[in-house]
């Protein structure tokens, strides 16, 4: 069994009285109540139909329904409607029967406040209020056109036909005009299908003989089942008495005689926590205890404890039961504090730095008044406060660094203690990330990235990780990450940083070869007069040394990548990289790429490397330094390569040594000093030459005697004979696998 009300409805113009439509046993029926909803019953059918024969109809198995769908359309009267000018008179469409239904329906009345109905129209008809209530005006409802009108001075005992039109009009809707007289009832709708909207205003004005006077009225009483008293009241109306037909005024109809009555059972209802059993039985809920009193209540004072009964809202009834269900003042027992709480104003876990941060403080039992509170923020600040009065606004603190702290409140009387924690987590708003990558990774080789924030003391940071185009991130709360590239290409790789609000995000490009071998570079000293130090200019001088390269030596352009570091001096690196043909790579091999290494090394030693930056500004690429150990890989010939290449660098060193030893100076020896690089490197990716890019210049190269004059009090790491070959080793080449022997290896710049 389900009850469900699906309508409820206000009776107008009586205080109290409800009808609703309530689902029971799957059955619609319509119930009415006198006193808010305290008791329902079932609408007593009327004796009689509209022809006067006897009706058969036995409660509770059978009653009178209604349908309480008020009109949304202010041209429609809707199927039920009541007026505060007119108390106690109800006009509805509806049935009689077990349950509401949308056959057999008519049009019932009742004028006692729904005590007793009337069958008024065996069919559905629009009524409409006329001079405040006195008269009543319907109109069937029907499709077809339609001439005529009824009007009723008797409270729907008897209806007068009018006609209102001459040719039938399809009928849109009526509007009862309101005014001082609101006799006065426009209809408007069309005469045909095609043509246009008809207005007809109707004016009752003519059939208003007089306006009525006293003896024009008579006096009702308001029962509910014959008991006198209604929400607490006697009261006795007045209306027009039947037949009379006259005007009647704003103020005509209304209350004659309102008196209180003795408060009985009815005119009380369950108060909260409590439930209705049997009858007028209230009992505490399974979920309230009653005999616990309010939070608010301190030892000392008093709380009123209910009786489990309340009188109802707007019932007037006095003496009688009213001072047995009126609550009992009781004093406020002592009780030590349960169900502590902190929380935050906001119901956020998260603060800024330097902020307010406001916290509110909960407690479920307890005497507020005699319980000392004493709240630790968690960064060395407490305060302590004797009772909850001061703290109902919210205790407010300013954290002064980030991080998470651990606020405890502490509630404490003499008869117990109660803690609470909350964990705060103080951020520093993010400004700024910069991802730190390698330009070049190996293949299945494990790759460390990380995330530089600014500024550095933020707290707690958590960082979500996008390797390629992988759709779920890698999240850490660490700001580095290691990660192993499974194919070669350009791998994108994305940060973003969350810090409370706040989320920023930085992208670089890494390029994963099978192996690749890479040179610093330095330029001409002219260059770091004209350097910006910002990533734009780097990466144009990158394109600009990139295209001067393939230029000179011939190299594919997408065998060479060129990085410019930030700072001063200017340096940059150079990638010597694969072919990107799976093709080509497999007629070639690493030995393919020592010759391209040689072919630019070669060039750039002879300074044929050179650039215009501006009109009168030449710049000139140098081989700064080795970075990489030679070629490895675990076959039997490369281990020999890398064990007659380390006898040939304790052989230069010796040589070197000597040379320092005794101060000589040998003009056929070429001295390459390293130099050590610790600024921080960025990802320079190729762009497409533009009309603003540097004209690349090969006249008037520097001779290459001049430079053999400069001596560099550096470390001197190779020499050769001759001219025409690089310093030896060439340079070195990374590769996935493992070294065979001892072999000198550099690990990649980072940005």
């Amino acid at each position: 069994k389900s009850d469900l009300y699906i309508f409820l409805l206000e009776v107008a113009g009586i205080r109290g009285i409800f009808l609703a439509n309530k689902k029971v046993d799957d059955q619609v029926k319509t119930y009415i109540t006198y006193n808010k909803g305290r008791d329902w019953r079932l609408l007593q059918a009327p004796d009689v139909d509209l022809r006067g024969s006897p009706v058969h109809c036995l409660l509770p198995f059978c009653s009178l329904h209604l349908h309480l769908q008020i009109s949304e359309n202010p041209y429609s009267s809707g199927r039920i409607s009541s007026k505060e000018t007119a108390p106690g008179l109800v006009v509805a469409t509806g049935n009689i029967g077990p349950e509401l239904s949308y056959t057999d329906i008519g049009v019932f009345i009742s004028s006692d406040g729904g005590n007793t109905w009337r069958q008024i129209f065996d069919e559905e008809y629009n009524v409409w209020f006329l001079d405040w209530g006195g008269a009543l005006v319907a109109m069937k409802h029907t499709p077809l056109p339609v001439r005529h009108l009824w009007v009723s001075f008797d409270e729907g005992h008897s209806w007068d036909k009018y006609g209102f039109t001459s040719v039938p009009l399809f009928v849109d809707g009526a509007l009862v005009e309101a005014g001082v007289e609101t006799q006065i009832m426009t209809v408007f709708g069309h005469f045909s299908l095609r043509s246009e909207w008809q207005l007809v205003k109707v004016d009752y004005k003519s059939i208003f003989s007089r306006r009525c006077t006293k003896e024009d009225y008579q006096t009702w009483h308001l029962l509910n089942q014959g008991e006198p008293c209604v929400m607490g009241e006697r009261k006795i109306f007045k209306k027009r008495k039947p037949g009379a037909q006259c005007a009647l005024g704003r103020d005509s109809s209304g209350t004659v005689v309102s008196e209180p009555c003795v408060c009985a059972d009815w005119d009380f209802e369950c108060d909260y926590g409590y439930e209705r059993h049997g009858e007028s039985q209230c009992v505490p809920a399974f979920w309230y205890n009653p005999a616990s009193p309010s939070k608010d209540c301190s030892l000392g004072q008093s709380y009123l404890n209910s009786t489990g009964y309340r009188r109802i809202v707007s019932n007037n009834c006095t003496d009688g039961l009213r001072e047995k269900y009126t609550a009992k003042a009781q004093m406020c027992p002592g009780k030590a504090p349960r169900g502590l709480h902190v929380v935050t104003t906001d119901g956020r876990l998260v603060a800024e730095q330097g902020h307010n941060a406001t916290f509110i403080i909960l407690m479920e039992e307890g005497d507020l008044q005699g319980t000392n509170i004493q709240l630790d923020f968690g960064d060395g600040i407490a305060v302590s406060y004797a009772n909850f009065s001061p703290i109902e606004d919210g205790i407010r603190h300013v954290y002064k660094s980030a991080g998470i702290f651990q606020v405890t409140a502490y509630a404490e009387n003499n008869l117990g203690s109660d803690t609470a924690v909350l964990f705060l987590h103080v951020v520093c708003p993010v400004e700024h990330v910069h991802l730190r990558v390698p330009f070049v990774a190996i293949r299945n080789k494990e790759v460390n990235i990380s995330a530089v924030v600014w500024p550095s003391q933020l707290g707690t940071l958590t960082y979500f990780w996008w390797f390629g185009n992988s759709t779920k991130p890698l999240i850490t709360l660490d700001s580095s990450i290691s990660f192993t590239f499974l194919a070669e290409g350009t791998n994108t790789i994305t940060v973003q940083v969350a810090a409370g609000n706040a989320l920023i995000q930085d992208t670089k490009d890494i390029a994963v070869h099978e192996y690749f071998q890479s040179q610093l570079l330095s330029f001409s000293p002219n260059l770091d007069y004209h350097n910006p130090d910002i990533p734009e200019w780097r990466q144009d001088i990158g394109n600009v040394i990139k295209r001067a390269l393939v230029k000179v030596t011939g190299v594919p352009e997408d065998q060479i990548l060129v990085a410019v570091f930030p700072g001063l001096p200017t340096s940059a690196e150079l990638f010597i990289l694969p072919p990107k043909n799976l093709t080509e790579r497999r007629k070639g091999n690493e030995e393919d790429l020592e010759q391209i290494v040689e072919m630019l090394f070669n060039a750039l030693n002879q300074n044929l490397v050179q650039f215009e930056l501006k009109p009168g500004v030449q710049v000139i690429v140098y081989v700064t330094q080795l970075t990489l150990a030679p070629l490895v890989d675990s076959s039997a010939g490369h281990s020999s390569s890398a064990m007659l290449m380390l006898l040939s660098v304790v052989f230069v060193g010796l040589a070197v040594f000597l040379i320092y030893k005794f101060k000589r100076k040998i003009p056929w020896i070429n001295i390459y000093a390293q130099v050590q690089h610790d600024k921080e490197q960025e990802m320079i990716g190729s762009v497409s030459q533009s009309e603003n890019a540097p004209k690349i210049t090969l006249s008037d190269f520097t001779e290459p005697e001049e430079l053999l004059d400069k001596e560099l009090d550096t470390r001197v790491i190779g020499m050769c004979a001759g001219t025409s070959k690089p310093p030896c080793p060439l340079s070195s080449t990374h590769k996935g696998s493992q070294p065979t022997g001892p072999v000198l290896q550099q690990v990649p710049d980072w940005r």
